[in-house]
C-alpha cells in the first residue's frame, strides 16, 4: 500500500526526530510538506529532506493528499492549529499538552468526533519497548495486584540549554505541563485511569536567567508553578504520587516505580523508548534486570502518527488517542486546582488503557 501522506507544522527544536523517523523509519507514512512561521527553519528542513515541500499552513490544509497533520507548534499553538486541521477534514497529531485548557480540549475532541477524524497526542514514548514490557509484566501478574506507584521528574529547568526557553515558564508550560504528560501517560497506560487527586504547587524562583545562546542573559518572568506534587487515586485502587520540578539541582530518585502485592517494578525513563526494566520480587534480596519483550527500543518519536496511520487503514482505535490525552490534561489541571482550593478534586474524565503493542513488530513496520 502507498504510505499515508503527512504535513508537519512547526520546524523547531523537537521537529528533528519527527522528520528523521517519519521520513526514513516508519514505512507506512511519508512527509509531503512542512510549514513554519520562521522561513529559515522551513528552509533548513527542506535542505535536509529535499523530498519534502515547503508550503503555508493554508496550502497544507487544502491539499487533498495529506491525511494527517503533525502539529509541533509551541503549546499556545496546539489548539488553534489542531482546530484548523479538523475543520479541513484532516486527522491531527499534536505535541503535548493536548491544549492549554480543559474547555479547549473538549471543544477539539467534539469537533473531531463531528468531523469523523482522529485526534492524537504526544507522548508516544509509552509505545516503546520499555513501558510496553512493563505493561506486559504487570498484566501477566509478575508483581501481583498493583498497590501504588511513584513518579519523579526533577531538574533545574530548561533555560540553560534550550535556545528559546521562554514558553516553558508561560501558560501551558511549567514542569507538570512540559514533562508531566510523559509520566502520567505512562502511569495511565500501566494502571488505568485516575478518579481523584490532590496536590500542592509553588513558584520557587519568580525570575529565570537564560544561559543558552542566542538569548544568554535575558530574564524570564515565571508565570506558572515550577514545583508540583500530586497524589492520585487510580480507579483500580492503587495510589500514586508524582513530583515534577524545575527547581532541583539534582536528584537520585527513581523515574517510576510500581508497587505490587508480590514485588516492585522499576519502570524506565518515560521520556525514552527503551529500558532498563528491573524487578525486585517478594522474598528476593536483589533487583534483577529483565529483557525487553517488544521492538521500538530506539528513539521512536513519530510512532504515534505512524500508529494513527495504521488505525486509519484498519479502523481500530489508535493508541496515543485524544481520550487518553484529555484525561492526562485533566489530571494536570486538577493538581493545580487542588492546591488552589486546598481539597481533593474528583476527575470527571476517563479513558481506556491503550491496547498493547503487537508482538513481533520490528522498527518502522506494522
Amino acid at each position: 500500500m502507498d504510505p499515508i501522506k503527512i504535513g508537519i507544522v512547526g520546524c523547531g527544536n523537537i521537529s528533528g526526530i519527527y522528520f528523521k523517523n517519519l521520513c526514513t523509519v516508519f514505512s507506512n507514512v511519508s512527509v509531503k510538506s512542512c510549514a513554519d512561521l520562521d522561513p529559515e527553519r522551513t528552509a533548513a528542513k527542506i535542505k535536509e529532506y529535499p523530498e519534502v515541500q515547503a508550503c503555508t499552513l493554508e496550502a497544507m490544509l487544502a491539499d487533498p493528499e495529506i491525511k494527517i497533520i503533525v502539529n509541533l507548534t509551541t503549546p499556545q499553538g496546539h489548539f488553534p492549529v489542531a482546530m484548523q486541521a479538523v475543520a479541513a477534514g484532516k486527522h491531527v497529531y499534536s505535541e503535548k499538552p493536548l491544549t492549554l485548557t480543559r474547555d479547549e480540549g473538549k471543544t477539539l475532541l467534539a469537533a473531531a468526533a463531528k468531523a469523523g477524524v482522529m485526534v492524537g497526542n504526544a507522548p508516544d514514548t509509552f509505545l516503546g519497548a520499555g513501558i510496553q514490557t512493563c505493561r506486559r509484566l504487570i498484566e501477566d501478574g509478575l508483581i501481583g495486584t498493583p498497590i501504588g506507584a511513584q513518579a519523579f521528574m526533577l531538574c533545574p529547568g530548561h533555560e540553560g540549554w534550550h535556545p528559546d526557553p521562554e514558553f516553558y515558564y508561560k501558560k501551558g508550560g511549567g514542569p507538570m505541563f512540559d514533562m508531566g504528560p510523559y509520566y502520567l501517560t505512562a502511569l495511565v497506560s500501566l494502571l488505568g485511569p485516575v478518579k481523584r487527586v490532590t496536590g500542592s504547587v509553588r513558584i520557587s524562583f519568580p525570575q529565570r536567567t537564560i544561559g543558552s545562546e542566542k538569548k544568554r542573559g535575558q530574564i524570564i518572568d515565571v508565570e506558572v508553578p515550577t514545583h508540583v506534587t500530586g497524589i492520585m487515586d487510580f480507579a483500580n485502587g492503587a495510589i500514586g504520587t508524582i513530583v515534577t520540578s524545575f527547581d532541583s539541582w539534582g536528584s537520585q530518585t527513581p523515574r517510576i516505580e510500581i508497587f505490587g502485592s508480590l514485588g516492585t517494578l522499576s519502570v524506565p525513563d518515560p521520556n525514552t523508548f527503551g529500558g532498563p526494566v528491573k524487578v525486585k520480587l517478594k522474598g528476593e534480596k536483589e533487583w534483577k534486570e529483565l529483557p525487553l519483550t517488544c521492538g521500538f527500543n530506539a528513539n521512536g518519536r513519530g510512532i504515534g502518527p505512524s500508529d494513527m496511520a495504521d488505525a486509519i487503514r484498519t479502523g481500530r482505535t489508535h493508541r496515543a488517542n485524544g481520550a487518553l490525552a484529555y484525561h492526562v490534561l485533566d489530571l494536570m489541571h486538577a493538581f493545580h486546582d487542588a492546591s488552589d482550593k486546598g481539597t481533593h478534586v474528583a476527575i470527571e474524565s476517563t479513558c481506556e488503557k491503550p491496547a498493547l503493542m503487537p508482538e513481533g513488530l520490528f522498527e518502522g513496520n506494522w
